[in-house]
């Protein structure tokens, strides 16, 4: 009798193996995320906030401050002077970045351009220069005394132009982001251009629609989930601003200054005077910055998204 229940037995013992099996699969399969999330992003995040909890004295060293070093930032001149840079940086940079990205999206969307593959990849290209190189490039030509524009200037017998003056100096940062990140933008606008349905453009087609009302009437609306993906990704980019104006600012150290924008001021506190508990301070509120933005933003736009 009991070898009759045997593999009875062993079938529910391999099927209860089995389940199990599966329950954990997922876990297994999500672990190597979660390790390397945590190592990476939370563990450092954890021991900022720690250190933003602490103050380095030169007679009492690491002492414990508590809140006092957000309450300080609250009050910072130059951390809020480098937030409205970045403000009128974004202003300046973004709007034209996305419509140039959309103009261009649209236009090899719409078959009108030869060779579009070679458009696309030239499009893209400035994308895959790392930033650092583009800066240099784009500091290069922007050169007071030995870039092309003042060499052509000086050819012509005209004043050559100061693209490092105070006054300019937001929109030549924000030319060497466009530049970069024009193709980036436009790939995601193409890929979302493409999956519209084609039955779509022959319908406008047929009833006489032109290409300008497709594209504003159709095309627009069905891209509004990727443009709100494309601005709130701009949002944040454009707060964590540094490397152009921390190369920018060997050309220009009278209108860059340590305190230019949020990340380069607390890089300078951290490298330079060895402040890293207000450092990490001044990281922290700049990260509650850009999340409230990109929430307030976000909120507005579901509150008036356009009627598809």
């Amino acid at each position: 009798m009991a070898m009759s229940n045997s593999p009875a037995a062993a079938t529910r013992s391999a099927r209860s193996g089995g389940f199990t099996s599966r329950k954990l699969a997922p876990y297994l399969f999500l672990a190597p995320f979660v390790l390397l999330f945590i190592a990476f992003i939370v563990a450092p995040l954890v021991y900022a906030f720690y250190m933003s909890l602490y103050r380095d004295t030169l007679v009492g060293g690491r002492q414990f401050a508590g809140a006092a070093s957000y309450i300080m930032v609250a009050g910072d001149g130059k951390f809020w002077g480098g937030v409205r840079n970045l403000v009128l940086f974004g202003i300046v940079q973004v709007p034209i970045m996305l419509c140039l990205a959309l103009l261009f999206a649209i236009v090899l969307d719409r078959g009108q351009v030869y060779a579009k593959g070679l458009f696309r990849l030239g499009f893209f290209l400035p994308y895959a220069v790392p930033s650092v190189v583009a800066t240099i490039i784009w500091g290069y030509l922007y050169g007071p005394t030995f870039g092309p524009f003042t060499q052509m200037a000086k050819a012509f017998n005209l004043p050559p132009p100061d693209f490092l003056s105070p006054g300019a100096m937001i929109f030549s940062l924000a030319n060497i982001a466009t530049w970069e990140y024009v193709g980036y933008n436009m790939v995601i606008y193409y890929a979302a251009l493409k999956a519209i349905p084609s039955d779509l453009a022959e319908a406008s087609q047929i009833d006489g629609a032109s290409s300008w009302q497709f594209a504003r009437l159709i095309q627009l609306p069905l891209l509004w989930p990727a443009i709100l993906l494309t601005i709130i990704f701009s949002i944040n980019g454009t707060l964590q601003l540094f490397n152009e104006p921390y190369l920018m600012r060997a050309l220009a150290r009278d209108v860059i200054n340590s305190s230019y924008t949020p990340n380069l001021y607390a890089y300078s506190l951290a490298t330079q005077n060895q402040q890293y508990g207000y450092a990490a301070a001044v990281s922290f509120v700049l990260g509650i910055v850009i999340a409230g933005a990109s929430y307030l933003f976000t909120l507005i736009t579901n509150r008036r998204r356009p009627v598809q």
